[in-house]
This record gives structure tokens, C-alpha cells and sequence, in this order.
């Protein structure tokens, strides 16, 4: 399953099977399947928690290690910094290097890869910006009605 289906055609579920269905034909509402081949499930979702982002942003601005990554993105426990560098590097957006000295320095730097991921982002994180006080004023508005 492609993400086609957010460019035109989609795929939809019917009786077990995936059918591409263009954007000419009138179709179902998609259905995003639980399971590894789905982009937004298994790739989206990896990168839009609460820290990666903040964290490959950081990244932006060159190699780093963990102590000054941890200070830079206030907030972050220490256990999941761990975590979400383990988990970034496990998709390919970040490498670890460890440097052989003592005390053992560590660093993390974005892949290529990761390197290309930052640049979609940063029209998500432009868009947020653009648009943060209005969503502050949707929030409020929402919250003062119930």
C-alpha cells in the first residue's frame, strides 16, 4: 500500500482485499490497516511522537551529544531521550558514534535520511507556527464551551 492515497487514488478495504481505487471513481472512505505496510501507521507514527521531531531538530544544527541534546530540548527525561534516539536510529535518521577516549564520548547526527526527513517537517513545524495562535485560540474557545 502506497500513500497515493493522499495524492489522488487510495486503497480501500473490500471483502479482504486492497483495491486501488482512482480519484475519478467513487469510492469508500480509506481504511488504514493495522499492520506493517501501512506508511502512516508504521512510519508517521515513529516520527510523530512527542520528542523525535524536537529531537531531529536539534540534530539540524550538527552532531550532538546526549547531555547537551537532553539540556537543548527542555523537558526531555533522560529515558526518553535514550529511548527516542534508540528508536530514531533504529529507523535510519540518526547514527550513534562512539569514540573509543575516556571518559567514552558519544554523539548522535541525523543519517542522510534523516537529513531529508527534516526537510518535509520543517513545512509541518512553518505550518504550526503560522497557525499556533490560532489553534491557542480554537483550544480555549473549545475549552470554555465544555
Amino acid at each position: 500500500m502506497g500513500i497515493s492515497g493522499l495524492e489522488g487514488g487510495h486503497v480501500v478495504k473490500k471483502s479482504n482485499e486492497q483495491t486501488k481505487v482512482t480519484a475519478n471513481e467513487k469510492a469508500e472512505k480509506r481504511v488504514f490497516l493495522n499492520n506493517e505496510d501501512c506508511p502512516i501507521r508504521n512510519v508517521v507514527a515513529q516520527i510523530g511522537d512527542k520528542w523525535s521531531v524536537l529531537i531531529l531538530f536539534a540534530l539540524v544544527d550538527g552532531p550532538d551529544r546526549f547531555n547537551s541534546l537532553k539540556s537543548r530540548v527542555v523537558g526531555v527525561s533522560q529515558r526518553m531521550l535514550t529511548q527516542t534516539l534508540r528508536d530514531l536510529e533504529r529507523e535510519g535518521y540518526v547514527n550513534r558514534t562512539v569514540y573509543p577516549e575516556v571518559p567514552v564520548k558519544v554523539e548522535y547526527e541525523l543519517t542522510k535520511m534523516g537529513r531529508d526527513l527534516v526537510k518535509p517537517l520543517y513545512k509541518l513545524v512553518s505550518w504550526a507556527d503560522d497557525h499556533h495562535d490560532e489553534i491557542r485560540r480554537s483550544r480555549k474557545a473549545y475549552d470554555e464551551r465544555s
